[in-house]
């Protein structure tokens, strides 16, 4: 691989010796010294955005001027928001979101042939690699051969993806693909393609150093960051311009100091720790910036400690958690296998361009938080976001206040009438809890118990110290006889086969499979709503019935309405030994630090502190079985896959054969009967209100990844077309065609449009008033040639880098999409894709205006020379025949996302340039 680099006009070009070899790198005291400013005291993180900014100064699109910002930063105060080009060394997919972007890349080969170019020229200019982890799912559980069944069944459901995909590996350059059954692919980022220094030749010749950095299709891309690697997430639409070669362009970032002092205490975990930093994060405010970690209690987190943090980064808003490189990094690369020469290179790299993180490392930051680790407690975060944490005493009390709401019981009234303070004083209180019979079964089920637990997700699988804390939770429980509750479907899917080799060297595997906890795949499964139907259908039948608030406990990061099973009302996150604790009590509504957790062979009650391990219980594991041989002997063959996998026959061609028949795969409309010139943007005129939308859309109640019903419209499409449901897969797993997509987009089974009264699920008002589906009414609408418009509240778009969230709100034909704030990675995409995002102002919110839905809403301001960040008039015609033109402010942040608007998108945008070069 080659890498461009830039003219180097202040020459701050040195070599540097280290690990056997001689390499050129970019240096940033000799920036200092050419007088471009004063760039010591620079957090580490923002040091790699700027040695980005010196290796590819050229006077066009990084200039000297680009750098010197980074010294007015810091005399600043750590502000200086000026817009920049920043270029990442590679790009990591996983195939939810790897599928659309390959099947983008096929199209564009399509499209630039229709306008007279080469094929050739659509190729990954940057290194790409595609871990295929999303697409296995929790049929088979509980037994031996329960991961081999579960292997069958992706390959059975996703051999259409697969063929695309091997294709896809023969036909692009720069395009790796890890296959099935390898693990996560952040947790294989973390353990084997990461080099925290990066090396490649420039077009000279010459071996250059710099700094390794990425972008990735998943949002917790972030995780590598805990390796002192600078990456975040992307929607596709934003990667794919990055592996065409268009830099990113973003705004020198703010950068938030996170100061750890002390260390864990007994009995408390990684997991516990990252879900408190979620909270104080979310509450600091630090959407669109970068946090970095430091202070004297890095000395005592492990590197995966470090990753547990750095993964959640979504979860806390930031683009990035980062950890600057110090001994502790140095001792997980050698620990898991790279070169010498590499870790002797990331040494002397590190302390020559200041990026070490020494005593006396003390930079300035633009705003600081402080954690006593010794503080942190034992928790759990839910029922439906990552940052309502809850300490684990209180857990059970946080349930019943949770229930109490869904079934409209006042606890507040309840608790004046206990206290007598309320007109009847003696009344008694009704418990808001359920309790049913299930057909067939020697057991009830209650609101609050567990349906599901799942030892899932990159956050923890990765971590070495929960996951082994876990297998030990298991060796006691058996000991004394504890088992899961019948009602528990249990699950374990490691983020690598590294796991898998040291539970079973620690004897733990045989644990873990005694308490339900066996081998169930190697992926992101629960996590991204791949659990699979419930362990019993007469459960499901029980819950969906009696309206339950049945309960699910997972290691993800991960538990928004709707995404983790739709049986389950309320999903906590937890470390991995107490969603092994959870299996066995079986409910929420025990308190696991009092209340026993079941009985022993004799009868006698268990309690959580019988059955937990101590830190160096699990230390002296860790360092036993998780060995620097077993990572070596695990990723050799990384890239080969198994039997199924080199079975995959393609085809050997430079453009993709569409199968006209496939329900996976199809040529989408994006390219079709594209001009070689851009179009211009337009005022809106005349648009109606598809969806009122409240606070915190997620991008999966925009565009949900898990499994749909045959009533939905998706359902409908794939039913039409001979696909009995058993064979329909996931909404994640058919983002290869548009179709399916569309018709998913706003289909959450919890979200609620706030157009309708009391109705869940993906429904608004057609042209004629009455309810119907958002698709439905979509294509009447765009029939009638009537262009729509989304109203929502704060954080709009949070959670997961999705770019169908964006690429399905295009296709039914909104235009815009007004709220009052927007996740960073969603407002991107929606620029991607043409929609643009805007904010309300001066107060105004969709409850101040009083809308409706009814309204017909006009944007004005945008024809002619829009500048980035623009006011601009909206008004909004109501029912009643009354009109209000408020100030809205035009989210298209940067010059070049104007031009991305003004072309239909950034692919348009891309495609364009490259057809005329």
């Amino acid at each position: 691989m080659t890498v461009t680099v830039g003219h180097d006009s202040s020459k701050t070009r040195k070599t540097l010796t280290a690990g056997g070899q001689s390499v050129a790198y970019y240096s940033i005291p000799a920036a200092e010294a050419a007088g471009l400013g004063e760039f010591a005291k620079l957090p580490a993180a923002l040091k790699v955005v700027l040695e980005n900014m010196l290796r590819f100064e050229d006077g066009k699109t990084v200039s000297v001027d680009d750098i010197r910002a980074f010294s007015d930063w810091g005399k600043m105060g750590g502000k200086n928001p000026r817009e920049i080009a920043y270029r990442p060394a590679r790009v990591l997919m996983q195939d939810f979101t790897g599928v659309p972007a390959v099947v983008d890349l096929a199209a564009m080969r399509d499209g630039i042939i229709g306008l007279g170019g080469d094929a050739q020229k659509i190729n990954p200019l940057n290194p790409v690699d595609l871990v295929i982890d999303h697409s296995v799912m929790i049929d088979e559980y509980g037994h031996p051969r329960a991961f081999q069944m579960n292997v069958d069944r992706e390959y059975e459901r996703n051999m259409e993806r697969y063929v695309f995909l091997k294709w896809g590996q023969k036909a692009f350059n720069n395009f790796r693909v890890v296959p099935p059954g390898t693990g996560i692919c952040h947790q294989v980022n973390l353990e084997y393609l990461s080099q925290t220094v990066w090396t490649d030749t420039d077009q000279n010749g010459e071996l250059v150093a710099y700094p390794d950095t990425l972008v990735g299709t998943d949002s917790h891309t972030t995780m590598v960051n805990g390796l002192a690697v600078l990456g975040w997430g992307v929607g596709g639409i934003e990667a794919e311009a990055a592996m065409l070669g268009q830099p990113v362009s973003m705004l020198i970032p703010e950068v938030v100091g996170f100061k750890l002092t002390g260390q864990m205490m007994e009995g408390t975990t990684a997991t516990d720790l990252v879900l408190k930093v979620v909270q104080m994060l979310r509450k600091h405010g630090v959407v669109n910036k970068f946090v970095e970690f430091y202070g004297e209690g890095l000395d005592h987190l492990p590197l995966a400690d470090r990753a547990t943090i750095a993964n959640m980064a979504p979860e806390y808003g930031a683009t990035c958690g980062f950890f600057p490189i110090d001994n502790e990094t140095l001792r997980y690369l050698r620990n898991t296998g790279r070169e010498e020469s590499r870790i002797a290179l990331v040494e002397a790299y590190a302390k020559e361009n200041g990026m070490w993180r020494g005593p006396d490392y003390d930079p300035v930051y633009t705003s600081t938080l402080h954690l006593d680790m010794s503080e942190i407690v034992p928790a759990i975060s839910g029922p439906k976001r990552p940052q309502d944490y809850v300490p684990l005493n209180l857990a059970s009390q946080g349930f019943y206040k949770v229930v109490s709401d869904y079934r409209g019981v006042d606890l507040s009234k309840a608790a004046d009438e206990m206290a007598g303070e309320g007109a009847v004083a003696t009344a008694p209180v009704t418990d808001p809890r359920k309790t049913v019979s299930v057909e067939g079964k020697d057991f009830t089920l209650t609101d609050g118990d567990v349906v599901i637990a799942a030892i899932t997700s990159c956050t923890n699988t990765s971590n070495p110290y929960v996951m082994i804390g876990a297998g030990l939770v298991a060796r006691k429980a058996r000991a004394l006889g504890l088992n899961r509750k019948p009602w528990v479907k249990t699950s374990l899917a490691p983020g690598s086969q590294v796991v898998a080799e040291y539970l079973n060297a620690a004897g733990l595997q045989e644990d873990l499979d005694a308490v339900g906890f066996n081998l169930a795949g190697f992926g992101c499964t629960t996590c991204i709503g791949n659990s699979g139907p419930l362990g019993d259908p007469a459960i499901s039948k029980a819950i969906q019935e009696n309206d339950l608030v049945a309960t699910a406990v997972l290691s993800g990061n991960r538990n928004f309405e709707g995404r983790i099973s739709p049986d389950v009302r309320a999903n906590y996150l937890a470390s991995p030994p107490l969603v092994v604790a959870y299996a066995i009590a079986g409910s929420l509504n025990i308190d696991l630090t009092v209340d026993p957790i079941g009985q022993d062979k004799d009868g006698k009650d268990v309690f959580l502190k019988d059955i937990w391990p101590t830190n160096r219980e699990v230390a002296e594991l860790v360092e036993k079985t998780v060995t620097r041989e077993a990572f070596q002997t695990k990723y050799a063959d990384v890239f080969k896959g198994d039997e199924k996998w080199q079975a995959v026959e393609i085809t050997d061609s430079e453009t993709y054969d569409w199968p006209p028949t496939s329900t996976y795969i199809q040529n989408p409309p994006y390219f079709q009967g594209m001009g070689k010139s851009k179009g211009v943007i337009k005022d809106i005129e005349g648009a109606r209100v598809l969806a009122l939308l409240g606070d915190m859309i997620t991008t999966d109640h925009i565009s949900p990844a898990g499994s749909f019903k045959a009533t939905t419209p998706a359902g409908k499409y794939l039913s039409e077309r001979q696909v009995p449901v058993s064979e329909f897969n996931s909404y994640g797993a058919r983002r290869g065609n548009h179709e399916v997509m569309m018709r998913g987009t706003f289909a959450n089974i919890r979200i609620k449009n706030e157009m309708l009264d009391g109705v869940e699920g993906g429904y608004t008002k057609g042209p004629d008033g009455a309810q119907t589906s958002i698709y439905d009414a979509s294509m009447a609408y765009q029939a009638e040639g009537t262009p729509l418009v989304i109203f929502g509240g704060v954080e709009y778009g949070a959670g997961s880098s999705r770019d169908w969230a964006a690429k399905g709100t295009a296709l039914l034909g909104v235009k815009a999409v007004i709220a009052e704030s927007f996740e960073r990675i969603h407002r991107s995409n929606l620029v991607g894709m043409g929609v643009i995002p805007f904010e309300f102002t001066g107060g105004d919110t969709r409850k101040t205006l009083g809308l409706k839905g009814d309204e017909v809403v006009a944007i004005h301001g945008l024809a002619g020379d829009l500048k980035p960040l623009s006011l601009v008039p909206c008004t909004i015609k109501y029912a009643d025949g009354t009109e209000k033109t408020i100030q809205i402010k035009c989210r298209i942040d940067t010059a070049i996302e104007i031009e991305y608007v003004e072309n239909g998108g950034v692919l348009h945008y891309v495609l364009r340039n490259l057809a005329s070069a």
